[in-house]
Parts: structure tokens; C-alpha cells; sequence
């Protein structure tokens, strides 16, 4: 994903009710994003990590299912378990809870940004950008790590005897 690409970003909306994924999705789609899937039920989070690896996640907190609290315990869990440590999905926390608390506990779950509705379109749509351009980032940033050890240790295997 590219700066260019961040509008092919998949982003993820999980929110129990239809009239907030409505108002997201028309957001998004206003702004020129493309890759969006919604879920109203929490409990389906894990099927889309797996099937659609969303590159941000845009989450409600109070649901009745399961909390968004409940969600992103599952995730890092998942995130700690697997064999790609490197790969992270951020979240941004959408919540009408505008207690210090409950922001300060998202925040320590693992949520990159909070924000509480109703929310300003125009702010939404800039964290949305900047969160992509820092996942943007951080992905290349890994690359770029694994190319370089793949490098030194083809240097070594050339030239280090201990290789050999």
C-alpha cells in the first residue's frame, strides 16, 4: 500500500448498530475508499483478520455480543500466538463512552486512536488517513528489516567461515 493506494486500504467497521456502519460507510466512501467490510456482530472479528487481514479496524466498544474490549483482548492474544508477530491491525475506537476511564483502558488494549460520537466527519476522515499512512509505514519499515537480514546473512554465508 502506497501513499497513493491508501485509499484501496481494507478497513474493517465492526459496530452493532446498522446506522453507525451506514454513516461510516458512506463517510468512507465519500472520502474515495474502496476495500470496506462491516460486521454488526463482534463475534465475527477473527473470520475477517483471517479472510480480509484489514489494514485498519474502526471499532465500537459497547455491544451486546461481545465488548470491543472483549474484541481487541481476542486480537492481541491472536497477535501474540501467531507466527507473524510483525503484523498488526490497528484500531480506532469508536465509542459514545466518554468516561477518562474507558479511554485510557482502550487505549491500553492496544487502540492507536479514540474517538467519541458522535464524531466530526472531517476529523475522522484525517486520523483515518494518518493511522493508514502510519501502518503504511510501519510495513515498510518491516520489509525493508527482513531484506536486510536476509542480506547480512547472505554476506555472512559468503564470507564468514563459521558459515561454512
Amino acid at each position: 500500500m502506497i501513499q497513493k493506494d491508501f485509499k484501496n486500504a481494507k478497513i474493517l467497521i465492526v459496530d452493532d448498530l446498522a446506522t453507525n456502519i451506514d454513516i461510516l460507510t458512506i463517510l468512507l466512501k465519500a472520502e474515495g475508499y474502496t476495500n470496506i467490510k462491516t460486521t454488526t456482530d463482534p463475534r465475527e472479528v477473527m473470520g475477517f483478520i483471517t479472510s480480509f487481514d484489514p489494514d485498519l479496524i474502526l471499532l465500537d466498544l459497547i455491544m451486546p455480543q461481545i465488548s470491543g474490549f472483549d474484541v481487541m483482548e481476542l486480537l492481541l492474544s491472536e497477535q501474540q500466538k501467531s507466527s507473524k508477530p510483525s503484523k498488526r491491525q490497528p484500531i480506532m475506537v469508536l465509542t459514545s463512552d466518554t468516561t477518562t476511564e474507558t479511554k485510557q483502558k482502550a487505549l491500553a488494549f492496544g487502540a492507536k486512536d479514540f474517538l467519541t460520537k458522535p464524531f466530526d466527519s472531517i476529523e475522522i476522515s484525517y486520523r483515518i488517513k494518518n493511522l493508514l499512512e502510519t501502518q503504511y509505514l510501519y510495513q515498510k519499515l518491516n520489509s525493508r528489516n527482513l531484506l536486510l537480514e536476509e542480506k547480512i546473512i547472505e554476506f555472512l554465508k559468503a564470507n564468514d567461515e563459521w558459515y561454512r
